[in-house]
């Protein structure tokens, strides 16, 4: 039986199945947007469904630091929703 991969979330740095995550993706042009497919390439930077670790995410800025650089407020916005 295969084992699912695990990421870690940006805020409170669990490891999760991809399925109980939300993905936030920056592609070759830079461009920063949620998967909800969880299908789209390019680096990948994931949050837990909490509402804990969703305020905690767009508190710090937790995309930010694992983008290395600016993600648009509408991004964190979206996230909130």
């Amino acid at each position: 039986m295969r084992r699912k991969p695990l990421r870690m979330c940006v805020a409170c740095r669990g490891m999760f199945e991809k399925e109980n995550l939300i993905k936030v993706v920056k592609n070759k042009e830079n461009i920063i947007q949620l998967d909800e497919t969880n299908k789209l390439p390019g680096r990948g930077a994931y949050v837990c469904k909490k509402d804990e670790c969703i305020q905690k995410c767009t508190k710090t800025r937790g995309f930010n630091r694992a983008f290395k650089g600016n993600v648009p407020h509408d991004i964190y916005d979206k996230l909130k929703k």
